[in-house]
């Protein structure tokens, strides 16, 4: 374990989490909030001195992360900066609890959605500046940002990307890590800017503009409006609805685009299954809610809005969905669990691991009927090797066994059933909305200190995909090689 390394790049999260603490500051002055105004300054002031003396403490000749190393990191910095980040709304008393503030910032580094927010529109400008921002750097995740911008990171710092961008495979696209980082991040501004520019075009003004285009960019989903965006006209609700189903996309496939490898893209099995199951989302619940609704085209936006939202894990809504019929929320629970593209900002499964697994079972069923075939599996036009086809299986028992053990932690607390199993899924898959007490105009400030903490860390590991978490904390990890 190259601990120096571990903690030299702990030391430089904590000055660029500082650093971007300085832009919702800058939102306060704009607003004229003075009292959010120092609770930033002081925050981004401890991150930027705690961060600059373990660095220079920390700093060390040998450069080199193995995957080991990368794991600690990512997972030690989602911590810290969850941590940093919810001093803000604790100091300046928008949130009064230091466990709600914190449970509300790694909702929004997670892009999880999940709030303990009763009234939204009472925050201040530059709080919901900040609480939305936290999307947009977790979504393609901080430590990628890092890599694009510290140059003396070396080429195994891919380890790096692999522990913290979701789905099973994370390759390169350029030969060095720190140019791929730099290509995803430049696609991420772009489609950014592009998404403000057309929102500004609608019934929005420039901050919510941006503050949803944040929460959209990031399969986030956190609103200015306590409506959500049924707050907005239809116009603004299919802008947002098709950008969250183009981020859900995986990144690696906007890179093909922009060097003209148009056919590789066609050919992707992954984003045709995502196409797929989406489209089949939406087909089902519009002619399962069509008698709630006065017309077909309402129905049909409030259906690709919602399918949209939930498979891609951002967690926006127009319709209060726990109103719709048994099916549509059956279907909703499914497409939570199976989430968006590998590579993509969004949570879940992810499509690539459920697609492996359908085709290990059909693979299955094949060798019952003709023991002595050879048979493989097949993915993206390539036989997929033993190992990748364990690890999911391995992430699939895991995954389940978290989700049933969150779900026995939380079980104490008087809810229905719907709204614990609900609240677990939607944390755990970083989705925000659930079904019951925490559907989309509801909340989870009712839950106890204990069960937001549990949320917390569910959120934390859907994430970064349970394993890097599980390898940072456990003891073998920081123990000397021999």
């Amino acid at each position: 374990m190259n601990r120096k390394m571990v903690f030299y790049m702990f030391g430089r999260i904590g000055q660029i989490v500082g650093a971007l603490l300085l832009l919702p500051a800058i939102v306060a002055v704009i607003y004229g909030e003075h009292t959010q105004l120092w609770s930033f300054i002081a925050t981004a002031a401890l991150a930027i001195a705690a961060g600059t003396v373990i660095a220079a403490c920390c700093r060390t000749k040998n450069k080199v992360i193995y995957a080991k190393e990368g794991f600690a990191i990512v997972s030690l910095a989602w911590i810290c900066m969850s941590a940093v980040g919810a001093l803000p709304f604790y100091i300046s008393g928008e949130i009064g609890s230091y466990i709600d503030a914190l449970f509300e910032t790694v909702s929004g580094f997670t892009t999880t959605g999940a709030s303990i927010l009763r009234d939204i529109e009472a925050m201040s400008k530059s709080m919901l500046f900040w609480r939305s921002f936290t999307h947009w750097v977790g979504g393609m995740g901080v430590l990628v940002f890092v890599m694009a911008i510290v140059s003396n990171m070396t080429d195994r710092s891919i380890h790096i990307m692999r522990a913290e961008m979701p789905g099973p495979v994370v390759g390169k696209l350029l030969p060095r890590g720190r140019d791929t980082a730099k290509i995803l991040y430049l696609i991420y501004i772009a489609m950014t800017l592009v998404q403000i520019v057309l929102l500004s075009l609608g019934d929005m003004d420039l901050f919510e503009s941006i503050v949803h285009t944040f929460g959209t960019a990031g399969t986030g989903g956190f609103s200015v409006k306590s409506a959500s965006i049924g707050a907005y006209s239809d116009y603004s609700q299919i802008v947002i609805g098709v950008f969250m189903l183009l981020f859900g996309v995986n990144f690696n496939l906007y890179f093909l685009l922009l060097i003209g490898r148009f056919k590789t893209v066609l050919k992707s099995t992954e984003l045709w299954a995502y196409l797929a199951i989406a489209a089949s989302g939406v087909a089902v619940i519009t002619l399962n809610i069509l008698p709630q609704y006065s017309d077909f085209g309402s129905a049909l936006k409030d259906s690709f809005f919602q399918t949209s939202s939930i498979m891609t894990t951002t967690g926006y809504s127009t319709a209060n969905f726990d109103l719709w019929p048994s099916l549509s929320k059956g279907v909703l629970l499914i497409l939570m669990c199976i989430g968006s593209c590998a590579g993509s900002t969004a949570g879940g499964l992810k499509v690539s691991r459920v697609v492996l697994l359908f085709k290990l079972v059909l693979g299955e069923i094949k060798r019952m009927l003709h023991p002595r075939a050879v048979t493989s599996v097949k993915f993206e036009g390539k036989a997929v090797d033993k190992h990748t086809l364990n690890s999911v299986l391995i992430y699939f028992a895991v995954y389940v066994f978290c989700v049933v053990t969150a779900f026995l932690a939380v079980s104490f607390e008087p809810f229905s059933f719907d709204t614990n199993f609900s609240a677990v899924l939607a944390t755990f898959n970083n989705i925000g909305p659930g079904l019951g007490g925490v559907g989309p105009y509801g909340s989870f400030a009712d839950y106890s200190g204990f069960s937001k903490l549990v949320f917390s860390l569910a959120m934390l590991m859907g994430r970064l995909e349970i394993f890097p978490l599980i390898i940072a904390l456990s003891p073998t990890t920081w123990r000397k090689s021999r």
